[in-house]
């Protein structure tokens, strides 16, 4: 089989393209594509911070709803598929959602407070309620 791809090289005249190269090409395009698409007016946001989220609610009157919670965690890097797990307490129980940061649906995100944190997920404020659940307050330097 080798003999055969080095064969039809020899008849067309040209020496095969490292793979490398076609996967560095592509990766440049879809850079590309994707790079109007990423939202450049973000504000810091790290695990822990509390935070209000403007999320346009289609419909016949489009509207904003603002959702204000605790950052939980923060996952798939910078890129188009980032997004951000926020936690919020209504009527003691505790109502989580899921934002992608690109999103156009995605009106702003403000930074109500910083929370100080030593972990990347917050996972553990799941089983807390009350006092327990909250969180200490980051001194800014």
């Amino acid at each position: 089989m080798v003999e055969r791809i080095l064969d039809v090289y020899e008849v067309i005249g040209s020496s095969p393209v490292p793979p490398i190269k076609i996967y560095e090409n592509m990766a440049k395009k879809t850079e590309k594509i994707i790079e109007p698409f990423l939202k450049k007016d973000l504000p810091d946001i790290r695990p822990g911070d509390t935070i209000k989220v403007y999320q346009k609610i289609p419909g016949e009157k489009e509207r904003i709803q603002v959702f204000e919670g605790v950052v939980l965690a923060k996952k798939h890097g910078k890129g188009i598929s980032s997004t951000l797990t926020v936690r919020k307490i209504v009527g003691e129980i505790g109502v989580e959602k899921i934002f992608p940061l690109h999103s156009p649906n995605i009106e702003k995100i403000e930074i109500v407070q910083r929370g100080k944190v030593r972990r990347a997920k917050l996972y553990y404020l799941k089983e807390r309620v009350g006092k327990k659940a909250k969180l200490k307050r980051k001194e800014d330097k």
